[in-house]
């Protein structure tokens, strides 16, 4: 397991520059095509400055975004003691400083981390949590959480959130520079206009698509081996197991979920929503939850 999470880490560090990297190359490539067939240099130069102010702010403040998308405000010790100490001791045992507490006032049993680092990280989890869960499954809950933290899955994920609203202005961006140059080169090439802005359309139908295969690269695998560290945290797999079947039951929705943060929670907040068929299983940001209930019990079983 020691081999696993340390080449989970490594790739996780791969997996931040290789998006942040191909982020960068994709705007500024996008810019300079649009600038080429309307030139226009201005649309270069914005595409480059667009391109890394997005990129800095994905790294130093995306988790505050996360955050605030999410509509989690910061808990106090003195708001919640008994979770200040499970998460206080289960940090220690993880050898991780104390990240963050936040809460979200959502019925729905749910919580996510997000940070740069372990020493920038944040644990935001639902009133509906708290009050659902009994002190076992919380733990196993927590651990989760605090195990994305050790196995530096929080960067990769967090970037993605600002990555996939990046796509989304780019689309909507793109569209509005190819209808309005198509527009305008109508009298001089009406060819070239009507491609101009099929090339927008285009763009616009592909973006959704590129936004939910950005999030796909954080593997799905991250979720079980999760599950596997935050068990060994805790040493009672039961505890994340039960609360896994809570998490199955509860049908309360989270009105604040976006597509664009829900990979992040340890189950997709869209409850009801999600589709059965093999082509909609293969877009799920996170593994069945039976799955990872029936493993962590087989842990239970071998120890």
């Amino acid at each position: 397991m020691v081999q696993t999470l340390y080449t989970q880490k490594d790739s996780n560090v791969r997996k931040t520059w290789l998006l942040v990297t191909t982020s960068l190359v994709l705007v500024i490539a996008l810019g300079w095509f649009f600038s080429y067939l309307l030139q226009s240099t201005a649309i270069l130069y914005f595409a480059i400055v667009f391109a890394i102010v997005t990129n800095l702010i994905a790294y130093w403040h995306s988790d505050k975004i996360a955050l605030a998308m999410s509509g989690a405000h910061q808990l106090q010790r003195n708001d919640n003691v008994e979770l200040f100490r499970i998460i206080e001791n289960l940090s220690i045992t993880a050898g991780l400083p104390m990240p963050r507490i936040y809460l979200i006032d959502s019925r729905q049993i749910n919580a996510f981390a997000t940070g740069r680092d372990a020493k920038h990280a944040a644990i935001a989890v639902t009133a509906g949590a708290l009050a659902e869960l009994n002190k076992n499954e919380l733990e196993g809950v927590i651990a989760h959480e605090l195990s994305h933290i050790g196995n530096r899955d929080i960067l990769v994920s967090t970037i993605v959130v600002v990555l996939a609203g990046v796509i989304a202005i780019l689309a909507d961006w793109f569209f509005r520079i190819s209808f309005f140059g198509g527009m305008r080169s109508r009298d001089d090439d009406r060819g070239g206009g009507n491609y101009m802005m099929l090339i927008g359309i285009i763009f616009a139908i592909l973006a959704p698509l590129a936004a939910t295969l950005i999030q796909l690269a954080v593997s799905r695998k991250r979720e079980y081996l999760a599950d596997a560290s935050g068990a060994l945290l805790t040493r009672y797999p039961e505890g994340l197991a039960n609360a896994l079947e809570k998490i199955r039951g509860d049908e309360v929705s989270l009105r604040m979920a976006t597509n664009a943060t829900a990979h992040l929670f340890i189950s997709s907040p869209f409850k009801g929503k999600q589709g059965t068929s093999w082509l909609a299983k293969l877009f799920l940001t996170h593994p069945p939850l039976e799955d990872r209930i029936k493993i962590l019990r087989n842990m239970e079983l071998n120890q």
